[in-house]
């Protein structure tokens, strides 16, 4: 169990503009990460260090948003302006997750606008929409040297996260201490005073630390 990745959802300037303001903080561009058919979305993501990597997401006028919950939960902090959607843990083995929560993980997948397919199992987004601090769970089907941090830049890496929310419910959820998916990120926990969540990313730069 690892942190995977980090979700973002686009404002009303929409996807690109708000991908490349992000980018432009933190000194580099977002590339695109194409459609993801079956929850209605798209991305553009940036890889950092250790394996991490960041996602800028906006739902598309298509059926599958309104039916999938990631295109749900995405679409409604689209509304609210956007922002911080909620952090994504990486497991090796999901059907442990599966009998843990109760359901199955629903399977995903999207093309790279160089053809390349991305394939993975997620489950627990109900979880996110319900109480946003809860990070949702990914197994990645498609080989270690497609993930969307490969290739990314080891200058950039995550250094803090700002949880508005309780450690220890975050750990029933996850199933075990939650230091275990965040053992090289420093987490600033927050008592929530509205809706819990992320609050913002430390990221350090070659220019220094930038806050999202």
């Amino acid at each position: 169990m690892r942190l995977d990745h980090l979700s973002y959802a686009a404002g009303p300037d929409g996807l690109d503009a708000t991908a490349a303001r992000i980018g432009q903080l933190l000194g580099r561009d977002f590339v695109d990460g194409g459609i993801h058919p079956r929850f209605g979305t798209r991305n553009r993501t940036l890889g950092l260090a250790d394996g991490t990597y960041l996602e800028v997401v906006e739902a598309l006028e298509h059926p599958a948003s309104d039916k999938a919950p990631f295109g749900q939960a995405v679409k409604a902090r689209s509304a609210l302006g956007g922002g911080w959607l909620g952090w994504v843990v990486a497991v090796d083995d999901i059907t442990v997750v599966e009998q843990r929560l109760g359901r199955a993980a629903v399977a995903g997948n999207r093309h790279r606008p160089d053809g390349t397919e991305l394939l993975w199992k997620q489950i627990g987004i109900n979880g996110l929409i319900a109480d946003p601090q809860l990070p949702f769970f990914v197994q990645w089907d498609s080989p270690a040297e497609q993930h969307p941090s490969a290739g990314g830049d080891d200058t950039l890496a995550l250094a803090c996260l700002e949880i508005a929310g309780d450690p220890q419910r975050v750990s029933e959820w996850l199933g075990e201490t939650v230091e275990a998916p965040l053992e090289d990120v420093k987490v600033e926990w927050v008592a929530p005073h509205g809706t819990p969540g992320i609050l913002a990313a430390q990221v350090t730069t070659p220019a220094g630390l930038v806050r999202i």
